[in-house]
């Protein structure tokens, strides 16, 4: 299987698939196909992985786009961002935020996450809910903005604001801490959390999120129609 990342700040992923080659995706996750392509809508996992994705972010269902010969099919990011690409192996899992999920190789399974800190579910941005996905396969995920990737050592610890970590090994831990100085709190303009994350694994950090893009804009929206 082959693939390219096109299009810039509005990323696709193209794959070229042979035939007997499956991608999955999120229900109706498709944006284009060229060549012999059959899909079909299943909940694979059964009622209670299924459950489990619904609560993720994703579908009930999923879309299996399978090849009957050399073919095309393209996925397209839903907001201006990245598309970043893992391979995973049998049984290594990456967790990531809600609806990052763009498509995978058959073989890749998706689950629920959930934060086993209460502080970092509720206050660290990311939410107490998220997406752990598990190899082995291709991945393709949309992220918001610019991603950066840190590979960070065993204790190693990469602090950011709140929302803003996108996605991360299962093997890194996350967290919140408290700023210090009530002047800082009240004045230095970052809030009064941040979220941290502790290695050893890759972390990746987006510029941008739509939550907080929705929240630099209300304030010119506001009362408009």
């Amino acid at each position: 299987m082959k693939y390219q990342i096109e299009g810039g700040n509005l990323p696709a992923a193209v794959i070229q698939l042979d035939a007997g080659e499956t991608i999955i995706s999120q229900l109706g996750g498709r944006s284009w196909a060229r060549g012999p392509i059959v899909t079909e809508t299943k909940a694979p996992g059964g009622v209670g992985k299924s459950l489990g994705r619904m609560f993720s972010g994703e579908n009930l269902f999923m879309s299996f786009y399978t090849a009957q010969g050399p073919a095309e099919i393209g996925f397209a990011s839903s907001f201006a961002g990245s598309i970043i690409v893992r391979e995973l192996g049998a049984g290594e899992s990456i967790v990531c935020q809600k609806s990052a999920f763009l498509c995978a190789t058959s073989g890749v399974e998706l689950a629920i996450h959930f934060q086993k800190k209460l502080g970092a579910g509720f206050l660290g941005g990311e939410g107490f809910i998220m997406q752990r996905i598990t190899g082995p396969g291709l991945v393709f995920l949309e992220l918001d903005g610019y991603v950066k990737e840190y590979d960070l050592m065993p204790g190693e610890e990469l602090v950011c604001d709140t929302g803003l970590v996108a996605l991360m090994d299962a093997s890194c831990q996350m967290d919140i801490r408290m700023v210090k100085g009530l002047k800082n709190k009240l004045l230095g303009g970052e809030g009064i959390v941040d979220t941290v994350i502790i290695g050893p694994g890759k972390a990746y950090i987006q510029t941008m999120s739509l939550p907080r893009l929705g929240g630099m804009l209300s304030p010119f929206i506001t009362g408009k129609k």
